[in-house]
């Protein structure tokens, strides 16, 4: 106990052990209650320490989250970007220590203006709004990682039934709480009022998670339709091969062509490797086909358009043919997979800054779902799957959802298992059908539970069949989206903050 609460490399390494449990509690591991415990450590570890000693305890913590939960990002500099072991391992630690940082800075905020020890309630409500904050702004800022946020541990947990209520935002605010109760609760044990509205505080949510497991927000709105997504399981080292391209085209062709007839006909993120303007045949051809079976077909396909100074912009889009309309242009890029940061210093320097995919524009906001069958589809092209809110306000306009990926960037990491698990809260958030159609796996269909019903084997080449049915209604996370929890954070932290000066100023 001594060690977690001391300034001193002892703390810091226990925090930087508790970061890394947090992707046990995760995909593909999902050993739920460590993220309490992980939560838990962190909480206790900041009770004493001066600001100073608190931001690298924060930042501690981090790393150790960031350098067990990220381990896919060594693989697709390595093995990808052909970079050289020893930098391979030297980029990934820069960015383990870089990312750690937004750990760092709530820490010493926490530990400068807000920490109230003589509370342990209010100290509880405040250390859960600023978890809470602290896990907002890691998605927003500078494009955002909203990777590796410890709700996604309640996929299966006990917390579920609070997704659709306040997304996946709500379960970590929980978790955060319940961490600092756990640790409080003894301390108030000659005071039986507030020792019973904590006992309240740290059960309801949980009663309330396992109350609202089950319940269904949202109704059909239409028949089920059949779905037949191609998984070509193409190699990396031939997706943006010229000399590869005419036999990939063949591949989704003759999977298509020979597949059984389904209302959705759905292929991964540039399954089509090149310029849409340079396949309008081939995409002809398919989308007769597919009207032809009274079928709408989805596939991932770049274009570029021509900006308004006479510039090319090049997109990572999802366009639909046959029995659909629409096309959607990527906004949440990646970065260095599809745009480079500093492009003019970094460019050149090894191939994993010069990409095929790493210089598209980003798409507008405000776009027009795809429309297939009579239905309105969200669509996500890859990353964008993992932002909550940008993923809600899309979903909240839609019938179904669809996400496009290619994860045969993260090789045969934990990665794709990662993205899945976000994908199913998306549509666990969302109260409906997600449809996730990847090159090389994982693909898969998501009732509105969050649950996979169909999927085929990763890193095989097959079509995947099931059904989806198309839903109506808002979630209560659809309707509000994060603003409810937003504003009680910021009244708790104002609270803290203001109740803590005047404590001190008398």
């Amino acid at each position: 106990m001594r060690w977690i609460t001391r300034p001193g490399w002892p703390g810091n390494l226990l925090a930087m052990v508790a970061g890394a449990l947090i992707t046990l509690a995760l995909a593909p591991f999902d050993i739920w209650p460590l993220a309490i415990v992980a939560l838990l450590v962190f909480y206790l570890g900041l009770r004493d320490l001066t600001p100073r000693q608190a931001l690298w305890r924060g930042w501690s913590y981090g790393f150790g989250l960031f350098g067990g939960g990220t381990s896919w990002i060594y693989v697709s500099i390595h093995t990808y970007g052909e970079a050289p072991v020893w930098l391979a391992v030297f980029l990934m630690v820069l960015f383990c220590a870089s990312v750690a940082f937004f750990f760092a800075l709530p820490a010493w905020i926490w530990a400068r203006w807000i920490r109230r020890n003589e509370a342990p309630l209010a100290d509880s409500l405040a250390f859960a709004a600023l978890w809470f904050g602290q896990e907002m702004f890691r998605g927003w800022f500078l494009t955002g990682f909203p990777w590796l946020y410890s709700g996604y541990s309640q996929l299966d947990g006990p917390l579920k039934g609070l997704a659709p209520v306040g997304g996946m935002w709500l379960i970590s605010f929980v978790l955060a709480l319940s961490a600092a109760l756990l640790c409080n609760l003894p301390r108030l044990r000659t005071r039986a009022p507030k020792l019973a509205a904590g006992i309240v505080l740290l059960l309801a949510p949980w009663v309330a998670g396992l109350a609202l497991k089950n319940h269904a927000w949202t109704e059909p709105s239409g028949q089920p339709l059949t779905v037949a997504a191609m998984q070509g399981n193409v190699e990396q080292s031939m997706k943006w091969d010229p000399a590869a391209l005419n036999a990939q085209l063949a591949l989704y062709r003759d999977m298509t062509f020979t597949s059984k007839k389904a209302d959705l006909i759905i292929w991964p993120e540039t399954a089509v490797p090149v310029l849409k303007e340079s396949v309008e045949g081939y995409l002809s051809v398919m989308g007769k086909f597919a009207a032809d079976r009274d079928s709408a077909l989805i596939t991932g396909v770049p274009l570029r358009e021509k900006g308004t100074h006479g510039e090319y912009r090049y997109y990572n889009a999802i366009t639909v043919t046959g029995e659909g309309d629409g096309t959607y242009l990527k906004q949440k890029l990646v970065p260095f997979g599809e745009y480079v940061p500093l492009q003019d210093l970094l460019r050149g320097l090894i191939g994993f800054f010069n990409l095929p995919m790493s210089d598209f524009a980003r798409g507008p906001s405000g776009q027009a779902l795809l429309q297939a069958k009579g239905y309105e589809i969200a669509p996500f092209i890859c990353y964008e799957v993992v932002y909550p809110e940008f993923a809600a306000g899309l979903a909240a306009q839609s019938d179904l959802l669809l996400t496009v990926s290619n994860d045969t960037w993260f090789g045969t990491s934990i990665g794709p298992l990662q993205h899945l698990q976000m994908a199913q809260m998306r549509a666990l958030e969302a109260g409906r059908w997600m449809i996730r159609a990847t090159n090389n796996g994982v693909s898969a269909l998501i009732d509105p539970f969050g649950k996979i019903t169909t999927t085929v084997p990763q890193f095989e080449r097959a079509v995947m069949y099931g059904e989806v049915t198309p839903m109506q209604n808002l979630t209560p996370y659809l309707h509000w989206r994060s603003w409810p929890l937003i504003v009680l954070s910021l009244l708790l932290i104002g609270w803290a903050f203001f109740a803590g000066r005047m404590a001190k100023a008398v």
